[in-house]
């Protein structure tokens, strides 16, 4: 899509104002041309053609609200921008499964159990660092750097003169480590 926004300090023509609504018009042409590919790409990822009909329309109500931006290839866009709002709404339809399901707790089970979960999580924390602490000093620095630091394995690898596959490793071993440490809690 092409920018139509005059410069600043440009005096406002009739060309200028128009130019919103022509940017307008376009969008509209291009989004109605996508909406059967979106609706199909976003029902397959969905499993419901009522539910895909409905995403989409919220995706034109989102474009049409907001300021028009540039975008080489609007086709192309849109149809990322479909696909995303279907990832977004399968995230969405996910978590409130699994929260009537029992699998995660709802607000107030949380704040009720908030003390004994601290409690585990504080004790479940001894255990790791005392895994950790046992761990060499090659495997715990690989750990450290990728689960607290959120560094790559690759970037690891790069950084400690080692190979990807040894960096993987040594993570094996420290999760391994770790794991264990949890499972002898868990046994006492």
């Amino acid at each position: 899509m092409i920018d139509l926004t005059p410069p600043p300090g440009a005096a406002p023509t009739d060309a200028d104002q128009d130019a919103p609504q022509a940017a307008r018009a376009h969008f509209l042409k291009v989004f109605l041309s996508q909406r059967p590919q979106m609706e199909a790409l976003v029902s397959r990822r969905v499993g419901c053609r009522a539910t895909a009909a409905d995403l989409v329309q919220d995706l034109f109500v989102r474009f049409w609200r907001r300021p028009l931006v540039q975008v080489e290839e609007l086709n192309t866009y849109l149809l990322r921008c479909a696909g995303n709002i279907a990832i977004d709404h399968l995230r969405t339809e996910g978590t409130r499964a699994r929260i009537n399901e029992g699998l995660i707790p709802d607000e107030q089970q949380l704040r009720n159990d908030e003390p004994q979960a601290a409690l585990e999580a504080s004790n479940d924390l001894r255990h790791i660092e005392a895994a950790l602490r046992g761990l060499p000093d090659k495997t715990r620095q690989i750990f450290l750097l990728n689960r607290i630091h959120g560094r790559k394995y690759a970037e690891i690898a790069k950084a400690m003169g080692l190979s990807q596959s040894a960096v993987e490793k040594h993570m094996m071993r420290a999760l391994q480590a770790c794991k264990a440490s949890l499972d002898q809690d868990a046994r006492r």
